[in-house]
């Protein structure tokens, strides 16, 4: 078992929550339209940051928990790839200015790192008290795998979102974009605008996500703060990422088909973990080093085949995915 001490626990916040400050200063308190150069310095800032805490920590606390943090790192890394998809649905969808795109951005990660803090928290306390947990979860992604294997070309209906729908019914709403407002008075009265739906959207999808996410690092290691860290530092870089690869994101055609793949993979590890422990010993168990080894090469395979599929033929469109059939796709095949 991995022991960190309260000081370690404290730096390693101290340090997240210095580097969100950083991310919410450039987001939100300097609104601007971020350029290539810009959005590729800071993804490579917080994919160093990322790789460098890793060897920190693998040196510290053995190479073993080191995979084990990297392997996560890299799942959860991918799982946001497919979260910018998302995001950028959202994006369109309500015609959020560019200038505002960041502020939105930045509240989404920090909602999320909320949401995925509480997941882990209760997560990990399940998985100590009932081992069946493990099989739970294990189930909970080959669901999600198989769900997201069958939609894998289409995207989410980002109107269907509950929390957009409450929006819209119960609040009042202006029309327009306000000076990066959430809340503006017109004639006298209070009102949410836009921006405020737009971040609710993201904060559903969000949740969604680390439904998701949360049992898919726990599928690569048991510790709770390797599975914090590496939900923390995954996220961290989304702002920057989301402009750098938004013009990128429609050639990779097989990211669903690749993340719904390594979601069955670490599904079927979970159950493996919960029969080998609860069954009997013989049965076998996949490797950390090996858990690696597979999602590294599914991402690779995905994004090569990808890139030589959308360049033979770049009418081709990319999807995120979904875990249901769109309302007007289900009423147009009846």
């Amino acid at each position: 078992m991995l022991e960190v001490s309260a000081l370690g626990w404290i730096v390693t916040i101290g340090v997240i929550v210095a580097l969100l400050a950083l991310d919410l200063t450039l987001g939100v308190l300097r609104p601007h339209v971020v350029g290539f150069r810009e959005a590729a310095g800071w993804s490579i800032f917080y994919i160093a940051v990322a790789i460098a805490f890793g060897v920190v920590f693998a040196s510290i606390a053995g190479w073993g928990f080191g995979t084990e943090y990297f392997a996560g790192y890299i799942v959860e890394k991918s799982l946001s790839v497919d979260n910018l998809f998302v995001f950028v649905i959202i994006m369109g969808t309500f015609a959020v200015p560019e200038r505002y795109q960041q502020e939105v951005l930045t509240f989404g990660i920090i909602i999320a790192l909320i949401l995925r803090v509480i997941f882990i928290a209760v997560g990990a306390a399940l998985l100590s008290k009932f081992a069946f947990m493990f099989l739970v979860f294990g189930l909970i992604l080959l669901y999600t795998a198989v769900q997201l294997f069958r939609h894998r070309d289409e995207d989410p209906d980002v109107g269907d979102n509950a929390l957009v729908k409450a929006g819209r019914r119960f609040l009042p709403m202006s029309e327009e974009y306000v000076d990066g407002k959430m809340v503006t008075k017109i004639d006298g009265k209070r009102v949410f605008t836009p921006l405020f739906l737009v971040l609710l959207a993201i904060g559903g999808t969000d949740l969604l996500f680390a439904l998701d996410s949360i049992p898919a690092v726990f599928g690569v290691t048991e510790e709770a703060y390797i599975v914090f860290v590496a939900n923390a530092f995954a996220l961290l870089g989304l702002r920057a990422l989301f402009f750098l690869v938004k013009g990128l994101l429609d050639r990779l055609v097989y990211l669903s088909t690749g993340l719904s793949i390594i979601l069955a993979f670490i599904g079927i590890k979970l159950i493996l973990h919960w029969a080998h422990k609860a069954i009997n010993e013989s049965v076998p168990e996949v490797s950390t080093p090996v858990s690696l080894g597979v999602i590294i090469g599914i991402l690779v395979i995905t994004t090569v085949a990808s890139l030589i599929k959308s360049g033979k033929d770049p009418s081709l469109k990319a999807h995120p995915g979904s875990l249901k059939a769109r309302k007007d796709k289900q009423q147009a095949e009846h």
